[in-house]
């Protein structure tokens, strides 16, 4: 069986501000689901939200980009946004750019991270486990520090030194400002070390696309890799990426792939996508109501049987005491830099501010600079 994974995300409404999804709106969703799988659309789907993000993760046979699972997944953004609407919520179906797409709803707002492998007890992998990572108030690149250290840096990974690893990995890097289509690099880790980190660390115009396996050509890891501000032509919230990580055997670990978080590294985002913020691991259907919204991230693993079908239970990586040290270092490094309030470092540049409100106030003073008139030089007493 060819099975596809795909993860469909969007913030299509919140209570109280932009903060989580209402019960209702969860249940709408939901229930959109369970219809699918009655009707054979999906083999199975799981449904939860970080922060104020709904995500939608599906198995089924009709491949990547398929418009059935896309309009689907937009049919039941569109049902809980409904719901959002009805109970005057804020931002209520804010990532739903489009009128109404015909199909590949990539473009269209909602975040989308998809891969395929043939799924069998013949192919390389017949115990199939995978972990999705959705990130909230944080930009497009928020993933690509801690993706390198764990498909690139045997300091993180040390599986990377053994047999089934140890050709190393391929990263497709997409640039993001490129928006009339999907302009794409592909690298290979550890030849291109360099090259890749020269890339990745532009965390707003150049994100990881996919990685691949060099020894068995499997892909190892999708991500949503889109800005909403460069298809939308203004601010809509940030872009809030997912990603889907295949892991164990000829993959590495679930820790190796979660350690590098424990950096709660800085990405772009926070308040109106505009400063810049550590990142916050946290359990699935955690809210943003701390201060300072600070950019979160969670991280839930499945196994999958023979049918396609979820685990009956699922994993939340986040949700563990471990991390609890990680948290409140994220939010000490959060509290110290958002004591520089808007000076230097603390936010995002003028090219890279999202909120539109911003460039209008500094391009509304810039047509106010005048050239100063060369003083003439005073005459000699």
């Amino acid at each position: 069986m060819r099975l596809t994974l795909s993860v469909i995300k969007a913030d299509i409404g919140s209570v109280g501000g932009h903060t989580k999804p209402s019960t209702r709106m969860m249940a709408a969703v939901e229930g959109e689901v369970a219809k699918a799988i009655c009707n054979g659309l999906l083999i199975d789907g799981f449904v939860c939200h970080t922060g104020d993000d709904i995500a939608i993760i599906m198995t089924h046979t009709r491949g990547e980009g398929s418009s059935e699972i896309h309009q689907f997944a937009w049919k039941a953004f569109l049902a809980a946004t409904s719901v959002a609407k009805t109970s005057g919520l804020y931002g209520a179906g804010q990532d739903l750019l489009a009128d109404a797409p015909s199909g590949n709803i990539r473009g269209a707002g909602p975040g989308v991270a998809e891969l395929s492998f043939d799924h069998s007890l013949s192919s390389p992998r017949p115990a199939e486990s995978f972990m999705v990572f959705a990130a909230d108030k944080c930009g497009p690149g928020a993933y690509n520090l801690p993706l390198y250290l764990a498909f690139a840096d045997p300091m993180y990974c040390a599986g990377l030194m053994l047999p089934p690893m140890i050709r190393g990995f391929r990263f497709h890097v997409i640039d993001m400002d490129h928006t009339a289509g999907d302009s794409v690099i592909e690298l290979d880790a550890p030849a291109d070390n360099y090259h890749i980190a020269a890339l990745l660390r532009d965390n707003e115009r150049f994100g990881i696309d996919r990685i691949v396996s060099q020894t068995h050509g499997e892909v190892a890891a999708a991500v949503s890799a889109q800005r909403l501000h460069a298809i939308a032509g203004k601010y809509t919230g940030k872009d809030d990426p997912v990603a889907i990580i295949r892991n164990q055997g000829i993959f590495p670990a679930p820790e190796e792939i979660v350690s590098p978080f424990a950096k709660a590294h800085f990405v772009g985002g926070d308040a109106r996508g505009s400063h810049v913020m550590p990142l916050m691991p946290v359990p699935i259907n955690t809210p943003v109501t701390g201060m300072y919204c600070l950019p979160i991230v969670s991280c839930v693993g499945f196994s999958i049987d023979k049918e396609g079908r979820f685990s009956e239970s699922y994993t939340d990586f986040f949700d563990n005491p471990a991390w609890d040290e990680v948290r409140r270092r994220a939010q000490s490094k959060a509290i110290e830099m958002r004591s520089q309030g808007w000076s230097g470092a603390a936010m995002l540049p003028y090219s890279e501010l999202e909120y539109g409100g911003f460039r209008d106030t500094v391009s509304a003073l810039l047509k106010r600079f005048r050239l100063r008139e060369e003083r003439k030089p005073e005459a000699a007493a």
